[in-house]
């Protein structure tokens, strides 16, 4: 099994409703961040060689078709020269709306802090949080960074090869650039900051408290998103 699509947005532009999207589209198992944190013994090591240099692309994604969101999107280029038969999906939204969305949620002061200490500093330090550094907090900073990165995938990525997505888009370019039909189903709506700020406290701090921890509640998070999208 090979990637087939490879998501290019960042975190926060509607990538777990992309993620479930494709996979009920036939293009799953999808790898997203929650991925790593549901087995995160098993896949914290392979990024932590991602980070020092040394990315073993086919062990990673053994078994997915897809991949979207943190820290994938940042490897778009290596997974594009990887599997030069995938296509490449930027999911975006409204720039000055994502600081927004980052600033409350993943990339909050007690987000970064959890990020940045403990057995997924190495992790998140070299891939999610390495661009920012003491700008994550700097709305002007972050919007013109969100353009740039947005900008830069259109500029490299082959027109006929790139889909640029929202999520208020739905189903139809979506399948239209995938060849696929259109589902019954009404397009997937999770994850939303209400989502995230209401179980328990702050999803990104619960998953990088201990890698146990991490699986356990990533693994009950992504069910209910699953029921919240498709019903139970």
């Amino acid at each position: 099994m090979a990637i087939k699509v490879i998501g290019a947005g960042l975190g926060r532009t509607g990538t777990l409703s992309l993620k479930l999207a494709l996979e009920h589209l036939g293009f799953g198992p999808c790898y997203h961040m929650i991925e790593i944190m549901s087995a995160a013994r098993e896949r914290l090591p392979q990024w932590i060689q991602v980070v020092r240099g040394n990315p073993d692309w086919d062990a990673i994604f053994d078994g997915f078709q897809s991949s979207v969101d943190y820290p994938t999107c940042y490897f778009w280029r290596e997974q594009a020269a990887h599997y030069p038969e995938a296509k490449v999906i930027l999911s975006t939204r409204d720039a000055e709306g994502w600081f927004t969305s980052v600033n409350k949620t993943i990339m909050s002061p007690g987000s970064v802090e959890s990020m940045r200490a403990g057995p997924f500093a190495e992790f998140m330090n070299g891939t999610v949080l390495k661009d920012f550094g003491d700008k994550i907090h700097d709305r002007e900073f972050m919007v013109d960074y969100f353009r740039k990165w947005e900008a830069s995938v259109i500029a490299e990525c082959p027109a006929e090869r790139l889909l640029v997505h929202r999520s208020a888009d739905g189903w139809e370019p979506l399948c239209a650039f995938l060849g696929v039909p259109v589902p019954d189903e009404p397009y997937p709506r999770v994850n939303s900051s209400e989502d995230m700020l209401g179980r328990n406290n702050n999803v990104a701090e619960r998953l990088t408290a201990t890698p146990e921890q991490s699986e356990t509640f990533a693994r009950d998070y992504i069910e209910a998103m699953r029921d919240k999208a498709f019903g139970g």
